[in-house]
């Protein structure tokens, strides 16, 4: 078992240090990998508190304040004031955090389409398709 848990380390270690270099060489108005992944979590969840995202990202509260303070100050998100009670602090995605992470996905879906079209049979792309929900199980349960 420690054979297999190290081969996954390696290869989703390798996987998503070249997704970060995709987001790095696109990144004139973009966003990090790190920016991109809180966007995707607000706009597929909506606004939540800078605890609440902290918790979902499994990072430190103030990794995510960093990241929120710099993700405000180029207008990708807004802080304001939790409807449900007034002294708390929820962070939602604008219209421009929208476009940037809308950018950053297609830059990033044409590369992998790219090494998926040319470098993978049917039969391979089948257990990739068969492998996505075990990854994002393994993600949520480490």
């Amino acid at each position: 078992m420690a054979g297999r848990a190290q081969d996954v380390r390696l290869a989703v270690g390798r996987l998503a240090r070249r997704i970060r270099q995709i987001y790095s060489h696109d990144r004139e108005g973009g966003a990090t990998f790190t920016e991109a992944a809180i966007l995707v979590r607000l706009e597929r969840e909506g606004a939540v508190s800078p605890g609440e995202l902290a918790g979902r990202e499994k990072v430190t509260s103030q990794a995510i304040a960093a990241v929120v303070t710099e993700l405000q100050r180029r207008g990708l998100v807004r802080r304001g004031a939790d409807p449900g009670d007034g002294r708390k602090v929820i962070v939602s995605i604008t219209d421009a955090g929208r476009a940037v992470l809308r950018d950053n996905e297609q830059a990033v879906a044409r590369a992998l389409i790219r090494a998926l079209t040319s470098s993978f049979t049917p039969d391979e792309l089948h257990r990739l398709d068969e492998a996505v929900p075990l990854l994002n199980r393994l993600a949520e349960t480490t």
